[in-house]
């Protein structure tokens, strides 16, 4: 179950535009996060056209509605290095192939920033992981509709081909995360700086990986017997 969030989106217009492109390709669920404008006004119905019911029902809410999703992958074109791993993406294509597989009870967000400056490090450190969309070097932002209209063609045209499965729930993510952290938190690291990166990376790790069920025990079992040698020291 795919939904689309739109981050203090800044213009009725494109607001209605993303509307439109959801209905091009089959999604419904469109959540509005502290709009900065109003999402029913003449200009965003009459950009939205046959996508007006998804802007009819689109809901506003908050950020702290992405603790409802068991996995959010933020959209950015600012890009980081190996070193910045909050920003560290994957491309449409990649991230269509995983979503593909996934069964549809399992809860997604894609989310997008806003028209001005796009997501803030703090909103991206709240995803799973981000995906970019490759442009020219001299202008990478792309009109906020064009991202999700990319985004979404690819996610179409990804689905039917693979058999599916339900990855690990956000509670499950959790407890893996939580192992993680207390393993590192025991182990010796030349500054407080480099243990960070770790819990850091081990989190990206997890989301971006979308783990099944028995991946994830596996992990889990491997991890707790880690946690009873380090905790022995």
């Amino acid at each position: 179950m795919i939904s689309i969030l739109l981050i203090e989106p800044e213009t009725p217009g494109n607001i209605g535009a993303v509307a439109r492109v959801m209905r091009n390709f089959g999604f419904s669920r469109l959540i509005i996060v502290n709009p900065k404008c109003d999402h029913l006004s003449k200009e965003a119905l009459d950009r939205a056209s046959h996508g007006r019911e998804v802007l009819k029902k689109a809901r506003i809410a908050d950020l702290a509605v992405l603790k409802e999703f068991d996995y959010a992958v933020a959209t950015t074109a600012k890009l980081g290095t190996d070193y910045n791993l909050p920003r560290s993406p994957v491309m449409p294509w990649e991230l269509a192939e995983r979503l593909a597989q996934i069964s549809d009870n399992v809860s997604i967000a894609l989310v997008f920033g806003r028209e001005s400056s796009g997501l803030t490090n703090r909103e991206i450190r709240q995803c799973d992981f981000v995906v970019t969309i490759p442009s020219a070097r001299g202008y990478r932002s792309l009109n906020i509709s064009h991202a999700v209209a990319i985004i979404l063609y690819e996610v179409f045209r990804s689905r039917g081909n693979y058999s599916m499965f339900t990855p690990i729930s956000s509670h499950e993510k959790e407890v893996i995360n939580k192992n993680f952290s207390i393993i590192i938190n025991k182990l010796q690291f030349a500054t407080p700086q480099k243990r960070n990166t770790q819990l850091k990376l081990w989190k990206r790790v997890i989301g971006k990986a979308m783990l099944t069920r028995r991946e994830a025990f596996a992990v889990l079992g491997l991890l707790k017997k880690v946690r009873r040698v380090v905790e022995k020291k």
